[in-house]
Formats: structure tokens, C-alpha cells, sequence
């Protein structure tokens, strides 16, 4: 017995046992993918086996806290006792709590909701009148593919698996009768639709069999089947039940907004009156990030009915909340204790390294993530005569156009960029920083043709009737480009091109990929959505309703300000009369390239706007300097030098590592100044935007990819500044992930938060778990840099001095990066839990930063098995376990569906580099084998 408990409590049963772990999570993803959640489930997350492992690892856990007296150690004990009070809140939540769905109309009052779990129902009614009723809670993992699924990679595999599973054969015993119910089939349907399946029963009754097809889906109602059975009725149906709620809602108003000129939703809310059974009631307006609590159950927006009349809201009881909340906080306490307790492993790595510092360094990390914001306001009017009606000069090509802009139009065009327009989402800015964000969603750049965005768009404004034939609107999946009938080599079309005899050729298109949920829409639904919203972009431009610029007069508040049409028709009086000439007098001296007198009507405008709305129009100050941070241009001039910088670092350290004769601390200092100038203008960037932008600037994928780099740097400039390996590492993290932040496909654009971002949790959560992937990062770049040292060891004993040295320094970052990660991910679940009633959904993304986290764990404590406790595993460890962040940064978003991703459907190629890059690392890894035998 005490050997089984010492295999049982034994470090090498906890890396095994979180391998499964990993394993398991990891796969379940590319199930889920191929053949829906439900499969997924059903296969892994809620199936026994994966359950078992849980358990067994949470024995294991208590085992090894025992056997290492961890209570001694306040930090160690409480970070690794609170995973078991997080599990037991999960099996809380798993088998106490349940979730639904709950749809109302307008006006109506509900208590009832549709269960989350799918159940196959069976109701019998016989002639004589009786009935009986009889249910089994049974999910299923699809047996059978259709058509469109054959190429699936887990095909074959999953079926063998799912057969078994699902096979089931009931009695349903009724009076003196017996029915028998046997499965037959679960079939899913196509990818992109993989929820939806046919259960496929055999019906046997008095010696009479039936074959019944029963088309269902979780969450959601069944289709009913009926078979008449000569004096008995059976009517089956496999999809959610009806459950009744202790109280009732509701629904008084359901509203919805769109984006300007767009179908697009840009929120919507439910305005509710909660009826409890004491008989008081209150009302509450359910939206993204308001969950309404009532009791244990919460209740958050989830979709609508289509004709706009109904909400449909998802219901969670949650009875396992409070231990899994008490978990987090004691995980989150310990972790940052384990930091700083002198009796920890970092510490003693950092004893190691002989740096007196690090306390005042762990004082500066603290510092970085804090808060900060900024807004304002300030300052005149006038009027003019309306000019004649212009004669409009006409050109023999869009090119002489475009050259007399060149060269005329671009002292006005940044004149027109300093005005002030209020977004859809109510930010003051200025004109110059919309004609960059119109230009940018247009064709993923900041000018073309040789001209700026402010000469395009004002141009687009006056001449609409050319631009509408210029080729500049982005598109990319070759299934769409089939479709408009335009060559696959094409990366632009023109506006003109999507209309055919008076009518919008992409107008069913668009209809079907809006009607597809989120997390079912592929890159071709997705393409089709982003060109829609490119052509509304690109009208709204040249009827100039995207150009909010005009306050209204004689309103204190002025805080709705007006494009110029509905300027023109919602002004009355004197008012609209000197608007519609300072209007009109603009327009029509752009068309007659009157340069001069334009930019006189801009100093009219300029002066209504400081006037009428100087309640909010930000200052002269906050305006300027918008238009400065877009032209600095910080960001992209810092990935080049990164890049240099980088390559420089690189080359210098191997140079001072292979020749023992030269003194690398002056070196050393060198690159430590360099590197800190650079990390001080990324910070400034960093910080600049944040004013700017009225928001932490990591809530989209390019601004969290220059967050990681700005992490990357921060790690080598503060914690490993002595050495010039881990600054050389530290440049490279940066400059590879400000290089794929400057990649055309993503965005770098500012905008206003979408409604599920707008929460204090978003800063907190995102900050600490995306800083995590820059430690992550330069733990793989200082480790494949440790491989290269392995490889040249042989007859080198200098070089061993060198790899334990950067050895520590790589755990050290390791520690740092596993703490901020697990804090991070759980602090998302925190943000999820209070946002949409649901902290953990298995969604990929969420599963690979868990699978991310138990590799990682597994990395830091292979140091308790002897034979793997050397600096080879380690580094090999730490080089290979990065591609678990770089799958849930990347891979998820493009290869994987669900709520974070980005292009699911169609197959998206993996790059060559990908395949350079891996070839690379694990020649390197074969190279480094041999001369592995170095000594922690």
C-alpha cells in the first residue's frame, strides 16, 4: 500500500498525469472543431475518463502538499492548495449546476426556459386515454459524418470511439406494455453547422419496429416525431426540455442599434421586470457585460428573435461560484507571494545570479500595469456667401486625377484634417484620424496612389462620382473573388464592381453569413462580411455621413453633433442657412479646385464647431497631438529598428560568448541603453495611444501584439538587464511580434471598445495574461540561443558557465510567465462569469491558455525528476512548450471555431515559415542531443 502511495503522491505521476491533461484538452479542441461541442463533450470534457484524470490529479496535488509539508511555505501551500478548491467549485458547478436558454417577446411574461442538455423525451398516449411520460439526459457524439465531412483529420478515429458511447437500448415499460428503444445512428451535419444532428432510434412495440430520424440540437427544441402504433402513440423528440424558473420575467422593451448606414447590430438590451413569487418586483436592463442575477440563476443577452420583437437570453445556476471565486483569489495571492518569498524558487535562482535588485524590480512590475485616462474640451462662428453652382472639370483617366491632387490638394487636406468629428460611439477626434481609420478599413493602408488619407477622402467626398471606380477596397478569400467574377490575383476591387443593373450583387451573400452565428461563420462568410462593411464604409464616405462635424445650435449640452445632410435638414432657421453655405461653399470649391477660397470656408467651419460645441469638442491641445501620434508613425519605424537593433545584439553576444577574452560588460551596458531607449519610446507609444485612444491599449490583435513586445523588452530591461543573451533574446521577442503586428491583415487602427469589452476586467485580465507571452517568448528565444551554445560545447568549458548562467535566467522567466498566465486566465474567467454567466465554456481559445498553463507547469517542475534535471531538458522544454502560446494566439484564430476566433470554414495554409521554422528548431534540439550531459 505505501508503495502504491508513493507512485500515487510521486512527481513523475504529476507531469504523466498533466500530460493526459494537456492531451486530452488539446485534441478535444480539433474534435470540437470537425464535429461540434457536442462531440467534444462527449468524448472528452464530460466523459469519466477526462473526469478521472482531474480527480486523480487533485489526489495527487493533496498527496504532494503533504509529503512536502508545503504549509511551511505560505505562498507555495496556498497557490497549490487553491487548485483544489477550484476543482471541487467545478465539480460543484458541473454536476449541481445547469444552464438554458430563455426566449421572450415583447410584453410577454416567461418562467419557463429551455434546458442547455439535451434529453431524448418519450411521451406514450393510449386510446383508453392514458399517457406516460419518460425521459433520458443523454448528449451524443456524432457516429456518422455527412457529406462535406470526409476529409475531416479526426475522421475514423471519433467514430470508433462514438459508436460505443452512444449505443444504448431502453425498456420503457407503460401499463402492461413494453417499448423498446434502441439507437441506431447520431449523424452531424456539415462543418459550420456541426452542432446540428439526426438521432437515429429503432422503435419496437407489440412486435412492430419503426426507424425514427430525430433531428436535435443543444440548447434548443427538438423536432417532435410521431408514430401511431394502432392503439398506442408514440411521440418522440431529442432536444432540450422545459424547465420552470421559481419567478418570472418580463420583457417591456427590446432594443436594438445598428452601425450607421449598416444592418450590422452595434448592441442590443433587454428592458426586464423581474416578477418574484413573493409578489415583489423590479426592473433591470440586461447587456453585454450586465448579467441580471436572481438568486443563484444569471441571466445574460445572448441573441434576438429575428424581426427584432423577442430576446433570447441564457440562463446560468451557478451553484458552484463562490468556492471556484475563493479559489482564484487565494491562486492569485499565493503566486504573487511565491514572487517575492525568499524560500522560493525564484529566488533562489535570482541568489544564483547574485542580483541585488530584483526586489526594486518586482516594485517597477508592479508599476507598469496601472491605470490612467484622458479627456476634454474648448473654443467660435461665422457665415458667408453661397457661392455659384461649380462647373465640373472633367479628366480623360482616374490617373490625371490623381496627379492634380498630388500636387495641389495637400495643404488643404491637412487643414481638413484638423476639424473635430464625433464617431458613432460618441468619441471626439479629428478628421484626420477618421480619413486614416476609413482608409485603413478600405484597403489595409495609410495612403495610396502617392497620396495621404486625408487627400483620398476628400476626394471621395467631392468627386464620389471617379472614386467609385478606383480599385482600393480589400478582399481576400479566392471564394468571394470567384463570385464578383474578378481574377483570383486581385487584392482590390472597386466600389462599382458590386453593383450590376441598378443592384447590390452581394445581397444574398451578405444575408446568409449574417444570419450564421459568430462562432459557426468561416473566412469566406466572414470576407463577405468585412467587403459589406467596406462598401457601407466606403458610400457613407461619399454622402458624407460618416463626418459628424456639425454641433447642434442653441443646445447647452451639444452633444449630438450632425453630418452635413442631416445638418442641413434637422437646422433651422438663420442656423441652417449659414450651415448650408459654409457647406455647400466648400463642396463646390473642391470641385472647382479652388484651393484658396476652400480653405476659407474650412476657418468657417473650424469656428462654428470651436463655438457651438465647445460643451465637448476636445482642445486644440488633444487634437493636435492626435494628429502627431498618427504622424510619428511609432510603432511600425520601432519594429524596423528592433529588427536591427536585434540583429546586431545577436551577432555581438555570440561573438563576446565564443571569445572568453573579451570583457562583455561594457557590451553589456551598451546594449542595456540601446534597448532601454528603445523600450522607453515603445512605452511612450504605448502610453500616447492610451490617452488617445480613452482605453487600455491591448483590446484588439494588434494592440495586444505590441503589448507582448513591450513585455518581451520589459522582461530584458528590468530582470535580465546584465545579461546580453537575454537582452539579445529580449529584442528578437520584440521585433518578431511587432513585425506580425505590422502584417497587412491586422488592423492597427483606434476604436471604441465593443459593448463585451467595456469592463474594468478587460485591462486587468488582458494586461497580465498577454504580458505573460512576452516572458513565454523570451524563455524560447534565450532557449533555442542555449541550444546553438550546446551544439559548439564540446572542447568549449567556457561555454558551460555561459548555459547554466542563462539556464537560470530562462526558469526565472519561466516562474514569472506561468504566474502572470494563470493569474491572467483565471481573472478572464472572473471577467467572463460577470459579463455573459459563464466563467468556463470550453471554448478553444480558453482551452489552449489552459493547455498553455498545464505545459508550462509540467516545463517548471520537471526539475523534481532527477534525470530530467539538467539545463538541456529544461531549454528544450522551454523552446517546445511555446508552441502552445503561439497555437492559442494564432492557431485558434485560424484554424479553430468558437468565440475568439477569427477564420473558421474555410482551410486557411499554413505558411512555409511555419514549416522552416519547426524543421529548424528541432534540428537545432538533434544537433544540441549530444552534447546534452551538462549538470544543473
Amino acid at each position: 500500500m505505501t508503495k502504491i502511495l508513493d507512485i500515487l503522491f510521486s512527481f513523475k505521476t504529476t507531469i504523466i498525469l498533466l500530460a493526459i491533461l494537456a492531451l486530452g484538452a488539446g485534441i478535444a479542441t480539433f474534435i470540437e472543431n470537425d464535429y461540434g461541442t457536442s462531440t467534444a463533450r462527449v468524448l472528452v470534457y464530460n466523459h469519466w475518463w477526462y473526469e478521472s484524470f482531474l480527480l486523480l490529479t487533485t489526489v495527487n496535488l493533496i498527496g504532494i502538499i503533504y509529503k512536502r509539508k508545503m504549509w511551511k511555505q505560505k505562498a507555495k501551500f496556498l497557490f497549490h492548495s487553491s487548485f483544489v478548491l477550484i476543482l471541487i467549485g467545478a465539480a460543484v458547478t458541473r454536476y449541481a449546476g445547469y444552464e438554458g436558454i430563455m426566449q421572450i417577446r415583447e410584453g410577454q411574461t416567461q418562467n419557463l426556459m429551455y434546458s442547455l442538455e439535451p434529453f431524448l423525451q418519450v411521451h406514450i398516449k393510449q386510446k383508453d386515454g392514458s399517457s406516460f411520460y419518460k425521459e433520458f439526459q443523454k448528449e451524443f457524439a456524432a457516429s456518422t459524418l455527412r457529406k462535406g465531412m470526409e476529409d475531416s483529420n479526426t475522421t475514423g478515429i471519433v467514430e470508433l470511439f462514438a459508436e460505443k458511447l452512444n449505443d444504448f437500448k431502453y425498456d420503457v415499460k407503460f401499463k402492461d406494455n413494453n417499448l423498446d428503444l434502441k439507437y441506431i445512428d447520431y449523424t452531424v451535419s456539415k462543418k459550420g453547422k456541426a452542432e446540428m444532428g439526426i438521432l437515429t432510434v429503432e422503435l419496437t412495440l407489440n412486435g412492430v419496429t419503426k426507424t425514427v430520424k430525430l433531428p436535435g440540437k443543444r440548447g434548443q427544441k427538438g423536432v417532435e416525431r410521431i408514430e401511431d402504433f394502432g392503439n398506442t402513440i408514440v411521440s418522440l423528440e431529442y432536444g432540450s426540455k422545459l424547465l420552470k424558473l421559481p419567478f418570472s420575467i418580463k420583457l417591456n422593451d427590446f432594443q436594438l442599434d445598428r452601425y450607421p448606414g449598416s444592418m450590422s447590430p452595434s448592441s442590443y438590451a433587454s428592458e426586464v421586470t423581474v416578477l418574484e413569487e413573493n409578489g415583489k418586483s423590479y426592473d433591470y436592463r440586461i447587456f453585454m457585460n450586465r448579467t441580471l442575477h436572481e438568486g443563484n440563476f444569471l441571466f445574460f443577452q445572448s441573441s434576438y428573435d429575428p424581426d427584432e420583437k423577442g430576446t433570447v437570453l441564457s440562463v446560468n445556476n451557478d451553484p458552484g461560484k463562490w468556492p471556484t471565486y475563493l479559489g482564484y483569489f487565494i491562486l492569485t495571492v499565493g503566486l504573487i507571494l511565491n514572487l517575492f518569498s525568499k524560500q522560493s524558487r525564484f529566488w533562489i535562482l535570482a541568489n544564483k545570479m547574485k542580483n541585488k535588485n530584483l526586489a526594486t524590480l518586482f516594485v517597477a512590475l508592479s508599476l507598469t500595469f496601472t491605470v490612467s485616462n484622458l479627456n476634454a474640451a474648448e473654443q467660435q462662428q461665422t457665415t458667408t456667401q453661397e457661392p455659384q453652382q461649380p462647373t465640373v472639370k472633367e479628366y480623360k483617366n482616374t490617373e490625371d486625377y490623381i496627379n492634380m491632387l498630388k500636387k495641389s490638394s495637400l495643404e488643404l487636406a491637412t487643414k481638413f484634417g484638423t476639424l473635430t468629428v464625433q464617431s458613432s460611439g460618441g468619441r471626439m477626434k479629428p478628421v484626420s484620424s477618421l480619413d486614416e481609420e476609413i482608409l485603413l478599413k478600405l484597403s489595409g493602408k495609410k495612403s495610396m496612389f502617392g497620396l495621404t488619407a486625408d487627400q483620398i477622402v476628400l476626394g471621395m467626398i467631392s468627386r464620389p462620382e471617379i472614386w467609385r471606380s478606383v480599385k482600393m477596397i480589400k478582399i481576400t478569400t479566392p471564394r468571394l473573388k470567384k463570385y464578383l467574377g474578378i481574377d483570383e490575383s486581385r487584392k482590390y476591387i472597386a466600389f462599382a464592381e458590386v453593383f450590376k443593373d441598378g443592384k447590390y450583387i452581394l445581397a444574398n451573400e451578405i444575408n446568409k453569413a449574417a444570419a450564421t452565428k459568430p462562432a459557426q461563420r468561416g473566412t469566406y462568410e466572414k470576407d463577405v462580411i468585412r467587403v459589406d462593411e467596406r462598401l457601407n464604409i466606403a458610400f457613407m464616405t461619399f454622402n458624407g455621413s460618416l463626418f459628424d462635424i456639425f454641433p447642434t445650435p442653441h443646445d447647452p449640452s451639444s452633444t449630438k453633433w450632425f453630418n452635413p445632410v442631416d445638418a442641413m435638414q434637422n437646422f433651422q432657421g438663420q442656423a441652417q442657412k449659414a450651415l448650408e453655405t459654409m457647406i455647400r461653399g466648400f463642396i463646390n470649391t473642391i470641385i472647382l479646385e479652388d484651393w484658396e477660397n476652400a480653405s476659407k470656408y474650412l476657418d468657417f467651419i473650424y469656428a462654428y464647431q470651436r463655438k457651438v460645441g465647445e460643451k465637448i469638442i476636445p482642445t486644440e491641445n488633444e487634437i493636435s497631438n492626435e494628429i502627431l501620434f498618427n504622424k510619428l508613425d511609432i510603432f511600425p519605424k520601432l519594429t524596423l529598428a528592433y529588427l536591427f537593433v536585434g540583429f546586431i545584439m545577436l551577432v555581438t553576444a555570440f561573438v563576446v560568448v565564443f571569445n572568453p577574452k573579451i570583457q562583455p560588460k561594457k557590451t553589456t551596458l551598451v546594449a542595456f541603453l540601446v534597448l532601454s531607449l528603445l523600450f522607453t519610446i515603445h512605452t511612450f507609444g504605448m502610453g500616447f495611444r492610451w490617452i488617445i485612444a480613452g482605453h487600455a491599449p491591448w483590446s484588439n490583435t494588434y494592440e495586444s501584439l505590441l503589448y507582448i513586445s513591450w513585455s518581451g523588452v520589459f522582461a530584458g530591461v528590468v530582470f535580465f538587464r546584465k545579461s546580453l543573451l537575454a537582452l539579445s533574446a529580449a529584442v528578437i521577442v520584440a521585433a518578431i511580434f511587432m513585425f506580425t503586428a505590422h502584417l497587412t491583415s491586422i488592423d492597427p487602427q483606434i476604436t471604441n471598445l465593443v459593448p463585451v469589452l467595456k469592463s474594468y476586467w478587460l485591462t486587468i485580465h488582458v494586461s497580465v495574461l498577454t504580458a505573460s507571452y512576452g516572458f513565454f517568448g523570451l524563455s524560447a528565444i534565450i532557449g533555442f540561443i542555449t541550444l546553438i551554445l550546446f551544439i559548439f560545447r564540446k572542447n568549449k568549458p567556457h561555454l558551460d558557465e555561459t548555459i547554466k548562467h542563462i539556464s537560470y535566467i530562462n526558469e526565472m522567466s519561466l516562474i514569472i510567465g506561468l504566474s502572470m498566465i494563470t493569474v491572467g486566465n483565471f481573472l478572464g474567467g472572473v471577467w467572463a462569469n460577470e459579463s455573459w454567466g459563464r466563467y468556463w465554456g470550453w471554448d478553444p481559445k480558453e482551452t489552449w491558455a489552459y493547455v498553455s498553463i498545464v505545459v508550462y507547469a509540467i516545463v517548471v517542475h520537471l526539475r523534481f525528476i532527477k534525470s530530467l534535471n539538467n539545463p538541456f531538458v529544461l531549454t528544450t522544454a522551454s523552446v517546445l512548450a511555446f508552441s502552445t502560446i503561439l497555437m492559442t494566439y494564432f492557431g485558434v484564430n485560424f484554424y479553430l471555431s468558437g468565440m475568439h476566433s477569427y477564420a473558421t470554414g474555410d482551410p486557411v495554409p499554413i505558411p512555409m515559415w511555419v514549416y522552416i521554422t519547426t524543421t529548424l528548431v528541432f534540428l537545432t534540439i538533434v544537433a544540441a542531443y549530444k552534447n546534452r550531459d551538462l549538470k544543473a
